[in-house]
């Protein structure tokens, strides 16, 4: 049993400085948008009227004005929950809190102005649908409420994929089960985003399968957007879906979580096999524990978050497998007379009409061509047809000296036979040990009016 342990460091970096001009959404990959129209109680649009955004949990404040034609646009923004005002003389100011920006969401959201003195205000604060018009872009979002209440085995959050339309699990015998498949392409074909940044393998694990580098604990991710149809160039590679994650950032509030899930074998069944070969139950241990935190750093414009999760399970499988009898290796793998006595049935004839026991072994040496009518010479039968015929060797037995010394020490590094049969005659339990330690690492920093830098690091052993 070779034990695989899996390095993998990755350096997520990017430099965001996102000038918001009063033009059509570009490349944002992870971040959104809000858009809308102002206009009065007659419909008339209201160019020139302020429009204010503020992030709730981080308290970032960005400005803009209506254009000619009373709409606004903030593009690229941060994903999350923000508040919006509006204002222009004459009319009572206007707002609305509780509006959720997702990944590549346009989140619409449109004002009509009573009039009225500005020291007045409008506030609305119940959710209201948003509409996304700007995007024909098909699949689900998940919020960072969901993903940690929905029961995940494993924690993976990868598998919440399969909860979009056309996305379903792997094909049988895939090596990663939490996998999916999108758009029935196969499952390495989708494309995996951490903060906008390529999250994909240039090869598949070959012990685990997955096709991912770097996997944040579930408490650490902020939000999921699987898209599965119809999303924008800037995304490219993938037939499948687009699983695009993001991880929290720090908040005004010094906040965090900590978590251990623990299971082991002590409710689990004996394997069928195991049982019936009269082994012991296998081996379950699994222990995930970890901890997320978040704050500010300096003053209100810095912020930071951080995440640890070790993995350590311990899984038994119980092989059921084909070696060689125990007359084979104690002969030296010259007598092979088990094939014949414990199986049963015939070979069918050859071009001489003689029969064989199932699993006779002929010496390649006794080889010869006949024609058709010709009488052998050997066993003074007559051929049917044209064609090769050998014998059988004696007994089953070959002879040692066709045997090179080299190929028995070899044939003897199979273990000996733990079960009576000529075939599946060994049956073991072996432990599968995955030990996983991973840590992320993000500061977000806002600068003076839209300009944003944030950095993060992960790593995973």
């Amino acid at each position: 049993m070779r034990i695989q342990m899996q390095f993998a460091t990755r350096c997520l970096f990017a430099i965001a400085v996102s000038l918001l001009l009063s033009a059509p959404a570009r490349a944002q990959v992870d971040t959104g948008t809000i858009l809308g129209t102002v206009k009065d109680q007659s419909g008339g649009v209201l160019p020139g009227a302020t429009v204010t955004i503020t992030h709730e949990a981080q308290a970032l404040t960005l400005t803009s004005v209506t254009r000619e034609d009373g709409t606004y646009i903030f593009t690229p923004i941060r994903t999350g929950t923000y508040a919006i005002e509006v204002d222009f003389p004459g009319f009572k100011k206007a707002g609305r809190r509780g509006v959720t920006v997702g990944i590549q969401q346009q989140a619409r959201v449109d004002f009509t102005l009573e009039t009225g003195a500005l020291s007045e205000t409008v506030l609305v604060t119940g959710d209201s649908p948003l509409l996304q018009t700007g995007s024909g872009t098909i699949g689900q979002t998940l919020k960072s409420e969901v993903i940690t209440e929905l029961p995940i085995n494993g924690r993976d959050y990868t598998i919440l994929a399969r909860l979009a339309t056309g996305v379903v699990p792997p094909q049988p015998g895939a090596r990663a089960p939490l996998m999916f498949s999108a758009n029935g392409v196969r499952p390495a074909q989708n494309n995996y985003l951490l903060d906008g940044i390529d999250n994909n393998t240039s090869n598949v694990d070959f012990l685990s399968g997955v096709a991912y580098i770097v996997k944040p604990p579930v408490d650490a991710v902020d939000e999921i957007k699987i898209m599965t149809s119809a999303f924008s160039a800037e995304y490219g590679r993938a037939g499948g879906a687009v699983l695009n994650t993001t991880l929290k950032s720090g908040t005004s509030q010094l906040r965090g979580s900590a978590w251990e899930f623990h299971r082991n074998d002590a409710l689990n069944e004996n394997d069928f096999f195991a049982r019936r070969a009269g082994l012991k139950k296998g081996d379950y241990l699994s222990n995930q524990y970890g901890f997320t935190a978040g704050g500010p750093l300096l003053g209100k414009k810095t912020f930071w978050f951080g995440d640890y999760e070790g993995s350590l399970i311990k899984s038994a499988r119980t092989w059921v497998q084909t070696v060689p009898t125990a007359a084979e290796r104690a002969s030296g793998f010259t007598d092979f007379a088990d094939l014949i006595t414990l199986q049963s049935g015939t070979v069918g004839a050859d071009i001489l009409g003689r029969t064989f026991p199932r699993g006779t072994v002929f010496d390649p040496a006794t080889t010869r061509l006949l024609q058709a009518g010709q009488m052998d010479a050997v066993t003074g039968r007559v051929a049917t047809t044209t064609g090769y015929v050998r014998d059988a060797f004696a007994g089953n037995q070959i002879p040692a000296a066709r045997i090179d010394p080299r190929a028995v020490k070899l044939m003897n590094l199979y273990p000996a036979p733990n079960q009576s049969g000529l075939t599946n005659n060994f049956v073991v339990n072996r432990n599968n040990n995955d030990d996983t330690h991973a840590f992320d690492v993000r500061v977000d920093h806002n600068f003076r009016g839209h300009d944003r830098f944030f950095a993060c690091y992960s790593f995973s052993k």
